[in-house]
């Protein structure tokens, strides 16, 4: 059946009107700081700005990565063998030297757990831009008036407490009160404190009235979270400063200037670092160094509660990240792409074989500011004559563009400019010169047009920018070492779980290498890769290319050749278990919203990240989507320019990464780390995945077979509102708010009380119970096609903005649910004319193997537990 789902929206209404009425903080310098535009006199601060590094006269040259093996128990101990180190860097680095090997992995390490690069103040920046409702010095806190402490920091946030720390039991004075984790005095103290060998960038209050700290800031008790003074915590706002108040007084915390003493620093470690799957921590709230691993990923991450830290349902921020289930997490958070969109932290495994695959079907491409990406060919790594100095090659008046070869990065393939490129914009996504991100777009709430952040800029006016371009050469060696596969034979009762019986695994074998191994193994009949031979299949020519590899892999030739492969004992030795090839969402049939990500096309944030063949990739063709009122289905043309594509996932130890599909949302999800819950999780979900008719949801569908399914649409789950604090509101708009609120109900003809609180807030509502909330999510704000469109696009938009504001006006105060629908039901079809991904169903899709793929019969239940048996083994 198909579900009845409310009207209504004000989702449109909120952005449009925070440009006018939300008074965010300027990107610019705080007051009585040095002043940090290169040239005052351009009166402009994009490509004018210096990183606060640069702006305290620091270079990238006092920057340096640490050496400190602090985290050795960590991966398996890759680093307490240089001698085997070296043996695994050899293949890329041919002769290095157990002691450079290993100095190269423990700064490469380090790198990706505790170098923040300076992002402490994009944080800061986001708890405002969030309207309060992030703070991550909440996050990191233990007070009693939370909902969670490091007692249950694991289950409730899904966050990795950090070895060594115990939890506080009341205010830290060492800390200005605030209830932080403390360290365990009998461990070792933490090196990436030391000022001395890592001494902090002084500038504003830093070094002042406060400590100047260590740049990679204090440890917090929490994996991949550092701690830095905050340099606007001088001393009027010390004098401020009341921790109780912050914890427990609303109208204290979310003001919007209440300057904090700390700002919160986040390294990739922070959504990469997880349990080890093979030895889990018994405890999951009181892990050891040896029971984590670099590579995993956040798979337990609960997003809505980490940036909702109150949790409040009535609350539409709270809605608008709750369609993130655990693991998952909107990457384009802050790039902000107008698609509410969470998908999984990427585990990181057998990035060596992945490198060599990038040489047989990895290239790309690059033209104007994509050639600026750092490459292994600009370090000693990939000098000439090294295997990685292959994957680059300068442009010249015979071979045109530069090219490239190289692993396609995210989940749509987008970052496609070189392996290191990938590193790099990791970091600038969490904040890395936010001081010139921040020109570019509005963090979170969009309502700006998107420019393109030059990697020029970042290079010539961040210190940070440099720095971390020179450590991410030794993080991609540190991953060539150590992102081994993690087996199941190898884990603490795992074989119990694996079958002996080797008919099953042959027939295993053989249903894989005939049905899965064309997307999910890099080895392949070597005629696979004449398919996308070196030119001949990047940019406009790749659906070509694709759907004529495809069509072999259907044939008798393939079948054979590839079952050769499959059957050979050494098939899952170093096998990325991916293609990395990109695949058109018309194939997958999965849910659009992640090929629609616009961060990576032409002129957008990520524009020098992509490769100018993946800006060139042709529309895939159109797809079905559904109303998600009526369920009528209805065909949607996806652009093109790099959009309508999925890259693989790899399914190396894919028994320990359930959840399944790219949003988690295929199978069941357990909190507990161990192996036993781990392949509960795994079984629901490989269920699901080979039996379709077991997914369940409140949707029922259509697939591209003509046969119908039961899916679910992320609907809001109770009447909620998006409230914006009065401290928000420029001075004009409080002024009017108030002399709104002291008017007799009678005089207010506009009934414009029903959108202030009796604190004077703005509340914008109601949302009704069961509103699909991708349908208020993915309203585009930035559409780019031609200006004609772009014209007629604007007066969509301006339409459906004139419809709410009658209809809101037009509710009642405290206005019930089915009053909203009714007042909003006049909206629907304006609605969908102006999103970004009418795609609203985000279990469907990836029916290979079974009767809901229309292009090959389904596989028997024999082949499918054959199967099953043998991924196990992965």
């Amino acid at each position: 059946m198909v579900i009845k789902l409310p009207k209504g929206s004000i989702f449109l209404a909120i952005f449009t009107m925070f440009s006018v009425m939300v008074a965010f903080p300027a990107a610019g310098t705080a007051a009585g700081w040095p002043d940090c535009l290169k040239d005052k006199a351009l009166g402009k601060v994009a490509g004018n700005i210096l990183d606060e590094a640069m702006c305290a006269g620091r270079g990238p040259e006092t920057l340096k990565g640490a050496d400190d093996d602090y985290f050795r128990d960590m991966d398996y101990g890759v680093t307490k063998d240089p001698e085997a180190l070296a043996k695994t860097l050899d293949p890329y680095v041919p002769g290095i030297k157990p002691e450079d090997a290993l100095k190269a992995a423990v700064i490469g390490r380090n790198n990706w757990i505790v170098w923040t690069a300076g992002n402490d103040r994009a944080w800061n920046k986001v708890d405002q831009f969030s309207f309060s409702r992030f703070d991550l010095l909440k996050t990191l806190s233990s007070h009693d008036g939370l909902k969670f402490s490091r007692s249950n920091r694991w289950n409730y946030l899904g966050l990795v407490n950090e070895p060594c720390f115990t939890e506080a039991k009341g205010p830290r004075e060492d800390r200005f009160g605030l209830w932080l984790d403390v360290r365990d005095p009998n461990c070792p103290a933490d090196p990436f404190e030391d000022e001395t060998k890592y001494p902090g960038v002084k500038i504003g209050a830093r070094g002042q009235n406060i400590p100047a700290g260590s740049y990679y800031g204090y440890a917090t008790g929490v994996v991949g979270l550092r701690l830095f003074p905050n340099p606007d915590f001088d001393e009027e706002a010390q004098k401020k400063w009341d921790p109780e108040r912050y914890y427990t007084d609303p109208s204290y915390y979310n003001d919007k200037n209440l300057v904090r003493p700390y700002r919160v620093g986040m390294s990739c470690g922070f959504c990469h670092v997880g349990p080890n799957p093979t030895n889990p921590p018994v405890d999951p709230e009181n892990p050891k160094w040896e029971n984590l691993n670099s590579n995993p990923g956040a798979q337990y991450f609960w997003w809505d509660r980490i940036f909702t830290y109150e949790a409040n349902p009535a609350d539409f921020g709270y809605q608008y990240f709750h369609v993130s289930r655990p693991g998952a997490l909107d990457t384009s958070l802050l790039s902000t792409d107008y698609i509410a969109n969470p998908r999984t932290m990427n585990a990181i495994y057998n990035l060596g074989p992945r490198l060599l695959l990038a040489l047989k079907s990895g290239h790309e491409e690059l033209k104007g500011g994509e050639k600026n990406n750092k490459q292994f060919s600009d370090f000693s790594v990939g000098a000439p004559g090294t295997p990685l100095s292959l994957f680059f090659k300068k442009s010249d008046q015979v071979n045109g563009p530069d090219q490239v070869w190289t692993p396609r990065v995210l989940k749509d393939g987008a970052d496609s400019a070189g392996a290191l490129g990938s590193f790099n914009r990791v970091y600038v996504n969490i904040g890395l010169f936010s001081e010139e991100w921040f020109e570019h777009f509005n963090p979170i709430v969009g309502g700006k047009p998107i420019t393109a952040i030059p990697i020029k800029t970042g290079r010539e006016n961040s210190s940070y920018w440099q720095a971390n371009e020179a450590q991410t050469a030794d993080t991609a060696l540190f991953f060539v070492a150590a992102s081994k596969p993690d087996l199941l034979k190898d884990a603490p009762g795992g074989s119990q779980y694996l079958t002996a019986d080797a008919t099953t695994l042959n027939h295993g074998k053989e249903v894989f290498g005939e049905r899965c191994a064309r997307c999910h193994s890099s080895k392949l009949p070597e005629k696979a890769y004449t398919f996308f031979k070196d030119g001949g299949c990047v940019g406009k020519d790749y659906l070509n290319c694709w759907n004529a590899y495809w069509a072999w892999t259907k044939t008798d030739e393939f079948k054979q050749a590839v079952k050769k492969i499959v059957t050979a004992d050494d098939f899952l030795t170093d096998n990325f278990l991916s293609t990395d090839l990109r695949v058109p969402v018309t194939l997958l049939e999965t849910n659009a919203c992640s090929p629609l990500a616009t961060n990576a096309i032409k002129d957008n944030i990520w524009n020098d990240f992509s490769s100018s063949s993946y800006k060139e990739l042709p529309p895939v063709g159109p797809i079905t989507v559904h109303n998600p009122f009526t369920g009528e289905p209805r065909s949607y043309n996806p652009p093109g320019g790099g959009r309508g594509f999925t890259r693989p996932a790899s399914l190396v130890s894919v028994w320990s990464t359930a959840p399944f599909l790219l949003n988690n949302s295929l199978g069941k999800f357990n909190s507990s780390p161990s192996v036993e819950s781990r392949l509960e999780s795994f079984n629901d979900s490989i269920g699901q995945l080979l039996w379709p008719e077991k997914r369940t949801g409140n949707f029922e569908y259509v697939t591209a077979s003509g046969k119908k399914l039961h899916g679910e649409v992320d609907l809001t789950t109770t009447t909620s509102y998006l409230k914006v604090d009065k401290s928000y509101l420029n001075g004009v708009v409080q002024a009017g708010l108030k002399l709104v609120s002291d008017l007799p109900p009678f005089l207010d003809i506009l009934h414009l009380q029903n959108f202030i609180d009796k604190d004077g807030n703005v509340l914008l509502g109601p949302i009704p119970k069961g509103t699909p909330v991708a349908l208020l999510g993915n309203i585009d704000l930035d559409y780019r096609d031609s200006w004609i469109e772009r014209f007629e696009y604007k007066q969509k938009l301006l339409k459906v903005f004139g419809k709410l504001l009658f209809d809101l006006k037009a509710l009642p105060k405290n206005a019930s649910d089915e009053e909203a629908r009714k007042i909003f039901s006049n909206l629907v079809d304006d609605l969908l004319a102006v999103n970004k991904c009418p795609d609203f169903v985000v279990n469907r899709g990836h029916y290979f193997g079974t009767d809901y793929f229309k292009e090959e019969p389904g596989l028997t239940d024999d082949d499918k537990k054959a199967l099953i048996a043998f991924l196990k083994t992965f």
